[in-house]
């Protein structure tokens, strides 16, 4: 269940997480019913679905008789992580048969542990230290049957040195370990495995990408861009650990004193300067050939907001103090003693929270993140794509940091990862646990890409050996496109020629992406463009898997705009070629003579290819036996050319035929005497095999009415659904027979024909089931009131799950508004697509024409308690002052919202004007300006009609 919006969405296993989940929960019996107790590692690299596993791993557990119904008992070494984890499984807590609960003292693990089975808790490894060093941490249950899983189960994180171990153990002497972990446990800690045991499962990162569930991360050293002195590049030595925001495990006191030397110097203002200008430049320049996210890591909090007062001096137009609005915000903790300038940064949970909402929507105006480490641990954002690290940091922290950018996002190739304070050895060693192809896939120089990128172009360049690409740069605007549509000849007319230049050019695009802003991009970036647009008419023209005009929208990595060549995604194959798209339905003799005696041949046979395959997928739909027998006919021809037992002169001569053939279709049915059939009739007299001698004794009268019946049950007696209902099926199926046979239909044509009208009708009845049931709803509808039930006509456990109170919208509106309590007129039944109840919610019954169709007069709606946040666009109940509803008066109204702020030099701010309008067009706007927040309240947002 999504955590902002309830809609529910479902997840399967992958096979590393089938297989790792299976092996654990066989290792975890073993262990509890032994002495051991170890039931051993999970490592499942950053990115892979590691949490989901826990997940997938506690819903099993519980189930296994052997464990009698165990706790299950979370570990986290960060109140966030225990936040975001805890969110995960709440969200699956169908799969767990319970809610998890958190414990926030000892004194509450104990209360949950007093259970004699069952239970799922999640504390931080901080309940775990004892009050006083030197005391025996006390005893918090002696039960066999309690599970404890570690998240990012390592030395570093659960502090084995200072006692956890031991302590775990007096707590709970009979429990049974396992732990999770997205980085390997590195060689030289003994101390982890002594407390889990060896490895279950390993899923690496080579394994990972290979699959598809993550991409390589690439690594570009800044550091020398910035020119600085030697003086001022901070010395980080072996024994620097780092300090964290939030700390909540006490450090030496030493390391303090260490840090804030360092912390100074980094934070120097001339180097702020330059690393703001530098972030600038490269981020524009990625963000050109690469849509997606950036997040920025400093090593104090001083320093996040320096650095962003800096971007947004050279950028004023990123900056907006508004948490809606905005390209650039600063995410981080703070308190009201901290200093005044800080405090438009310093956000509730809640705030932060929605920030990152925002941030993970890709289409959202938020761009760039800077944190210090928040963020940097379970927060998942696919189409973040690099990362700009001026901060130290090494080891599991490090490689859990970088791994932010190694999410799937569309055709994203990798992360970037952009040290500017020298974390290059650092990252060295973090990977000296991993295994040798698990480190070719992270920190990958930049100088790797640049070298596939130049690979890539040579073997392009190759493939137009003989012809001058390199004049379009320099050709007229109308002479240009001449030399594409050569171009795409030259490449056409070559043997294999098509499939090399896709496949380099797709990893050329790749490459040039993750080298973009290196000096050698810019050399070629006009020629990339240049191909990029010979790409993109090819694969237009193409019947290939690999394109797919959606997946082609949607793509991360963007063309490259060269000022040479204008960007051809909006302009048609057919206009390319010099000519306009016509409808086939009425293809001149003039436009197939045009394509016969285009010079590019090769082009014109794609073209015309193009053009016969997408009306033959159009006519599947419409006359499945007709647009076989084209599809037939098509094939035979491409095939005789593909084997060069033709040439391309004459694949054109046969597609053109074709053409004519498809054009003059409606000849056959005049000449049948069909004329007086529907579009429908037709398809199921062709799919009564008419052309059959067999079949043609029945005379042409018979099978008109064969026809116009089978067309008239079907349309009668199709659902929504039936084509994956068998029992709906086999009645259908049935009623087609005893059709055919009332006709006297030849017995041992009568199985076949059965088949092919059933494929007609599956093709035509999407179009009548939804019209049909459209119909149905809307006449349903009219007439329905829902019946409202007492207080206690329903039982305590089904209200706000099955049932949601009832109210008017006068005392919704007068009462909600004020917060204050109100008696409901009974309880209704109501659910709601994709999303549980909550107490949240209400229904009222809402009158009048201003809001239909969206909400039809008298219907009663299902709303929700207004959460703040953006509301633009939305359904909203409100109240205000200055509101007069047109359609009953009152003080109250439901209208879609619509708003604008203004700011003030003091920090404060108001509506500068608000607009509630109708969906019904026939009534106008409501405009509000200058009103106060004392005159005007959201009340709750509307859900959907009962």
């Amino acid at each position: 269940e999504n955590k902002t919006s309830g809609a529910i969405s479902k997840k399967i296993a992958a096979y590393h997480q089938y297989y790792a989940v299976n092996k654990a929960v066989l290792s975890t019996v073993n262990a509890a019913k032994g002495t051991d107790k170890r039931a051993g590692i999970v490592w499942h690299t950053q990115g892979s679905g590691k949490s989901l596993s826990m997940v997938f791993y506690a819903g099993k557990l519980v189930l296994q008789r052997e464990l009698n119904n165990p706790t299950l008992i979370l570990l986290t070494d960060r109140n966030d992580l225990d936040d975001q984890l805890f969110g995960t499984f709440s969200r699956c807590r169908e799969l767990l048969r319970q809610s998890p609960r958190q414990a926030n003292s000892r004194d509450e693990i104990k209360e949950l542990l007093r259970v004699s089975s069952g239970g799922v808790v999640f504390t931080t490894i901080q309940k775990f230290m004892p009050d006083n060093k030197g005391l025996k941490y006390p005893l918090l249950s002696d039960r066999n049957n309690i599970i404890v899983i570690a998240d990012e189960a390592h030395r570093s994180q659960y502090d084995f040195i200072d006692g956890f171990a031991r302590n775990l153990r007096d707590a709970l002497p009979n429990a049974s370990f396992i732990g999770f972990t997205g980085t390997p446990i590195e060689k030289a800690d003994r101390s982890t495995r002594a407390v889990f045991g060896k490895d279950v499962d390993i899923y690496d990162i080579e394994q990972s990408i290979n699959d598809g569930m993550t991409v390589p991360i690439f690594y570009e050293n800044r550091l020398a861009k910035l020119e600085l002195k030697p003086e001022e590049i901070p010395h980080i030595d072996k024994e620097f650990e780092e300090i964290t925001e939030g700390e909540e495990i006490k450090r030496k006191e030493m390391l303090k004193s260490k840090w804030a030397n360092i912390e100074k110097l980094v934070g120097s203002e001339d180097r702020i300067r330059r690393i703001a200008a530098d972030i600038v430049k490269h981020w524009e320049s990625r963000l050109q050939v690469l849509d997606g996210k950036a997040m920025i890591v400093c090593m104090s909090r001083r320093i996040c907001i320096d650095l962003h007062n800096e971007i947004i001096k050279l950028r004023p137009d990123w900056y907006d103090k508004d948490d809606d609005k905005g390209v650039i915000k600063v995410i981080m903790t703070g308190s009201a003693s901290d200093d005044p300038s800080w405090q438009e940064h310093i956000r509730t949970k809640q705030r932060r929270q929605a920030i990152g909402q925002r941030f993970k929507e890709d289409s959202s105006g938020l761009k760039i993140a800077i944190v210090r480490d928040m963020w940097l641990t379970g927060f998942d954002v696919p189409s973040l794509n690099t990362m700009y690290i001026d901060k130290p940091m090494k080891g599991h922290n490090l490689m859990q940091a970088i791994a932010r950018v190694n999410r799937v996002f569309r055709d994203k190739p990798g992360g970037l990862i952009v040290d500017y304070i020298g974390i290059y050895f650092d990252l060295e060693k973090a990977l000296s646990d991993y295994t040798a192809g698990d480190k070719k896939h992270v920190g990958i120089s930049q100088e790797e890409a640049v070298a596939i990128m130049k690979e890539k172009y040579e073997i392009i360049v190759d493939l137009f050996y003989g012809f001058d690409y390199k004049k379009v740069f320099d050709a007229k605007v109308m002479n240009k496109m001449q030399v594409i549509l050569d171009a795409e000849e030259h490449i056409l007319s070559q043997k294999d020629g098509k499939d090399i230049f896709l496949k380099n050019i797709a990893a050329l695009s790749k490459a040039f992406v993750l080298a973009v802003p290196h000096e050698e991009t810019s050399k070629i970036s006009d020629e990339v463009g240049f191909f990029q647009s010979i790409r993109s008419r090819i694969l237009k023209l193409s019947e290939t898997k690999e394109f797919d005009e959606q997946k082609d929208y949607d793509s991360a990595i963007k063309q490259i705009l060269s000022k040479s060549i204008v960007s051809d995604r909006v302009i048609d194959i057919f206009a390319a070629a010099g000519l306009k798209k016509p409808d086939i339905s009425i293809l001149s003799d003039e436009f197939l003579k045009e394509i016969k005696e285009m010079p590019q041949k090769n082009l014109a046979f794609e073209a015309l290819k193009k053009l016969l395959n997408d009306e033959i997928k159009i006519r599947q739909k419409k006359n499945l036996v007709q647009s076989r027998s084209f599809l037939e006919l098509l094939n035979k021809a491409i095939k005789s050319y593909t084997n060069k037992n033709i040439e391309t002169a004459e694949v054109i001569e046969q597609l053109l035929q074709l053409a004519v053939k498809m054009r003059e279709l409606h000849k056959r049915d005049e000449s049948l005497g069909l004329s007086g059939l529907s579009e429908d009739e037709i398809a199921f007299y062709d799919a009564l095999g008419v052309s059959d001698s067999a079949v043609k004794v029945l005379g042409d009268k018979t099978l008109k009415a064969i026809a116009k019946e089978l067309t008239d049950a079907i349309r009668r007696n199709v659902t929504i659904d039936w084509t994956k209902k068998e029992s709906v099926q086999a009645k259908m199926r049935l009623m087609v027979k005893k059709i055919l046979n009332k006709y006297g239909y030849p017995p041992d044509k009568r199985e076949n024909a059965t088949e092919t009208v059933l494929e007609q009708a599956k093709e035509l009845c999407a179009d009548w089931s939804e019209k049909s049931e459209n119909i149905k709803l809307s006449e349903a509808v009219i007439d329905l009131k829902p019946p409202i039930l007492s207080d206690d006509s329903i039982i305590e456990t089904e209200k706000f799950v099955y049932y949601l109170p009832v109210y008017s919208l006068e005392a919704a509106a007068s009462a909600f508004g004020k917060e204050e309590y109100v008696e409901n007129s009974g309880w209704m039944k109501a659910a709601v697509a994709g999303r549980k109840l909550n107490k949240d919610m209400f229904i009222a019954k809402v009158s009048g024409h201003s809001m239909e169709p969206t909400i039809p007069d008298g219907s009663y709606c299902i709303f929700r308690l207004d959460r703040g946040g953006s509301r633009n666009g939305a359904v909203v109940l409100v109240e205000s002052r200055q509101v007069a509803d047109p359609e009953t008066n009152q003080k109250f109204t439901i209208k879609r919202y619509h708003s604008e702020k203004e700011y003030f030099e003091d920090g404060t701010w108001r509506h500068k004007w608000i607009v509630l309008s109708p969906d019904n067009k026939e009534f106008n706007d409501i405009i509000l300006k200058g009103i106060a927040d004392a005159d005007f309240k959201v009340i709750a947002e509307f859900v959907s009609i009962v």
